[in-house]
């Protein structure tokens, strides 16, 4: 009898640790604090970007009280980055939220949250659709970028029908330049595809005069923006930016050839609403900008990992998001002008 119960136990005692394997996946990741609160690992393509700032302040707003967020900066380096969810892995994170460096490398992040079992939500930098269908367990938020081309475009049309004096050589053309974020980003390309094309659509002509990246960041954007000035002078009739940064340094460069006084200036619109660029919009500077959500990305992130990691699925009811086709949250853009920037606060 005695030799039957010392069998039963260290068969249990096996039992046991092999439920804990996570080898095969089948065991989710098991980190809570003091409180019991579950460790959510948060990983941001960088610090020092505008608008990844505000998602950051937004998620760290929405976990109070509620979860432990260990929010890290990946530099801009994706081999870094790996690293970063390594650890958070290995610190058994119950749930992993990743703003990629580059997202056609999120495929491999997933195979390492699907090895651990750790569900994993992208924010801000969409992951490739085959890479999203890797694993149930795979969430995205953000926003369409094509619409936020197209109200781009529609800032410049209403205010070229508003002055016609715009049409600087009278040409019935828009003569424009275009500051591009990161290229092969989805939101680079398509805002500045559909930016020109809510142009076109509006019945006008259009002109690309010059088309260069300036990375998202304001110092690029004002030395590209230099660039074009010095290329092509007064021929510019309006200044597209992928982003607020790019937007307020080709602002700075404007302003060292005598732009925004004496009557002299230039339509340049942007996307993000960051408070620089709204202050921007109350001196006159910036004609418009696109709210991009700051908060609603981050709220939305922080719910949807939230539920994640205490082993649920997400759903309309339990994150106050609606999530499409069982995988997405879109957030929406909306046009900001001097006349609604209040909207953007």
């Amino acid at each position: 009898m005695k030799g039957l119960l010392v069998s039963t136990l260290l068969l249990g005692a096996m039992a046991s640790v092999a439920g804990c394997s996570s080898s095969g996946g089948s065991q989710p990741a098991a980190s809570k604090d003091a409180k019991g609160n579950s460790m959510i690992g948060v990983a941001i393509y960088k610090f020092d970007d505008t608008f990844m700032t505000g998602v950051r302040n937004a998620i760290a707003k929405a976990a109070e009280g509620k979860a432990q967020v260990d929010i890290v900066d990946s530099q801009n380096s994706q081999p870094t980055q790996n690293d970063k969810v390594d650890l958070f892995i290995t610190k058994k994170a119950n749930a992993l939220a990743i703003n990629p460096v580059d997202r056609t490398a999120a495929g491999v992040l997933i195979d390492k949250a699907k090895k651990a079992n750790t569900p994993v939500v992208f924010f801000n930098r969409e992951p490739l659709p085959e890479d999203m269908k890797k694993w149930d367990k795979v969430y995205y938020v953000g926003a369409k970028a094509e619409e936020s081309g197209t109200i781009s475009g529609q800032l410049i049309v209403d205010y070229f029908k508003k002055h016609p004096e715009a049409d600087k050589n009278k040409d019935g053309v828009v003569q424009y330049v275009m500051l591009k974020g990161e290229p092969g980003h989805q939101d680079a390309e398509l805002r500045t595809k559909y930016s020109v094309k809510a142009v076109e659509d509006a019945g006008m002509k259009v002109e690309k005069l010059a088309e260069d990246t300036g990375m998202w960041d304001r110092v690029k954007g004002q030395e590209k923006m230099a660039a074009f000035l010095a290329a092509n002078g007064d021929k510019i009739e309006a200044v597209f930016a992928n982003n607020d940064d790019m937007a307020l340094g080709a602002i700075e460069a404007l302003k060292a050839k005598g732009y925004f006084k004496d009557g002299k200036y230039m339509p340049v619109v942007g996307v993000d609403a960051t408070a620089p660029a709204l202050k921007a919009l109350e001196e006159g500077t910036l004609l418009g900008t696109v709210l991009n959500d700051a908060v609603n990305q981050g709220k939305a992130t922080f719910n949807i990992a939230n539920v994640l990691a205490q082993g649920q699925t997400p759903t309309k009811d339990n994150t106050s998001y609606e999530i499409v086709d069982g995988k997405y949250v879109w957030v929406p853009y909306k046009k900001i002008t001097k006349e609604n920037m209040n909207d953007a606060k």
